[in-house]
């Protein structure tokens, strides 16, 4: 195994990782997203499928799990990619290039990826948590609306939604590039792909607040 362990290690290996990795959690959006738009239909369409999940928790815990350890494995290999791409310049130069060197996308990933992640734990405990460990009469709609009704933290999933498009849209295309699909041929249409992707995931997710900020019940 000393092999895989030395692949992993190496900055291709890592590269590979967070591809696969961002992948894997960008096509869980567009589940995710299908899921959060039954609150449209209403309190009784949503609930139902929020049934039909709990007949299946088994398989939901798994996925849940297999979910948690993509992102740790994102966000991991993501810092290690950060800090060694810091060590290879470990001086300041005297005039600042970055702007010649790299996209405003990719030298601004790790923050939007920080903010991300802080929304990500903020939406577990309002959420997933209260649900699944607390004893409350109130269903899973009931909670979502209740805290979407509230215009501080809609506010805030409107601008952590934006943050997301902002990072998937660099991220769509990396991970491509990271399969070596950066060709003049595909690399166009991946982008486009990846723009069209982005602004759906944006839109798609952040109606849902503005819905209920605006009186949607």
């Amino acid at each position: 195994m000393g092999w895989l362990t030395r692949s992993l290690s190496s900055s291709i290996g890592k590269k590979y990782l967070m591809a696969l990795t961002g992948i894997f959690l960008i096509i869980f959006l567009v589940i995710h997203l299908i899921g959060n738009l039954q609150l449209y239909a209403g309190k009784e369409a949503f609930n139902a499928y929020v049934a039909v999940l709990s007949s299946v928790k088994p398989i939901v815990r798994v996925i849940e799990l297999v979910l948690a350890l993509g992102f740790f494995i994102h966000i991991l290999y993501g810092l290690r990619l950060w800090i060694a791409n810091k060590k290879a310049r470990p001086g300041r130069y005297a005039v600042n290039a970055g702007s010649q060197n790299s996209d405003v996308f990719s030298r601004t990933t790790l923050v939007s990826g920080s903010i991300i992640f802080i929304f990500l734990v903020f939406h577990l405990a309002h959420f997933w948590y209260p649900y699944n460990f607390h004893t409350t009469s109130l269903t899973l709609y009931d909670i979502v609306v209740g805290w979407f009704h509230i215009p501080l933290y809609s506010i805030f999933y409107i601008i952590a939604c934006s943050l997301l498009a902002y990072h998937l849209n660099h991220g769509f295309q990396s991970a491509f590039q990271t399969f070596g699909w950066n060709n003049s041929k595909y690399f166009p249409i991946i982008k486009a792909v990846g723009l069209i992707y982005t602004l759906l995931m944006a839109i798609g997710f952040g109606s849902i607040p503005i819905y209920y900020l605006l009186g949607g019940n």
